[in-house]
């Protein structure tokens, strides 16, 4: 399948897990990434805070670069109703995934979409994560790795942290950080992707 669009197409993420999925559209885009505090969100909800999160960072961007349509998104790990951040310790990762041993969590994405003429388009997808019962001795492994740092809930699907998890409910393209399904049908709806013409 090849795909064509006239927008100029910027990603509000330095994350290279979300490249490597928006790439597989094979239309151009640019990356350019935002400066916002994202914990200067508030709201009452996991998915309004997701949502708020990820329009936070699209509008961010969509002010250095007005002319473009911005793409963002922001994923959550959610657990008995609380957030589980990025650990920042190794206490706080074995913590994580302590709790999420032999459970079921959410991961939730949002996408932001926001066009040159003010449109903005927003969508929260989510999947439900089972993990294995977790040993003591995987866990530190695992944290030991320094995989889980930098990923929401202390673990990566697509990196070693596949070995936790026993199985998903859902996109697993959502628990990578970009619902890519969701978000194609989305910019063919706006017409900001177009099948390519032979």
């Amino acid at each position: 399948m090849m795909f064509e669009t006239n927008h100029k197409l910027v990603l509000a993420s330095a994350s290279p897990r979300r490249k490597e999925l928006l790439a597989m559209l094979e239309v151009p885009f640019d990356i350019v990434t935002s400066d916002v505090v994202e914990t200067s969100v508030q709201a009452t909800t996991m998915q309004d805070y997701v949502k708020g999160v990820a329009l936070l960072k699209t509008r961010d961007v969509a002010k250095k670069m007005p002319t473009a349509t911005v793409i963002g998104a922001d994923t959550i790990v959610v657990f008995d109703n609380e957030l589980l951040h990025k650990p920042t310790t190794r206490e706080e990762a074995i913590s994580h995934l302590s709790r999420l041993s032999g459970t079921r969590h959410a991961v939730m994405t949002a996408v932001a979409i926001l066009e040159p003429n003010g449109q903005e388009t927003t969508f929260v997808e989510e999947t439900s994560v089972i993990f294995n019962n977790l040993s003591q001795e995987l866990i530190e492994a695992y944290v030991a790795s320094n995989d889980p740092y930098d990923k929401a809930g202390g673990y990566g699907i697509q990196t070693a942290g596949t070995l936790l998890v026993e199985r998903i409910e859902g996109d697993y393209n959502n628990v990578v950080g970009l619902p890519l399904a969701a978000l194609f049908t989305q910019l063919v709806a706006r017409n900001i992707i177009q099948f390519a013409k032979e």
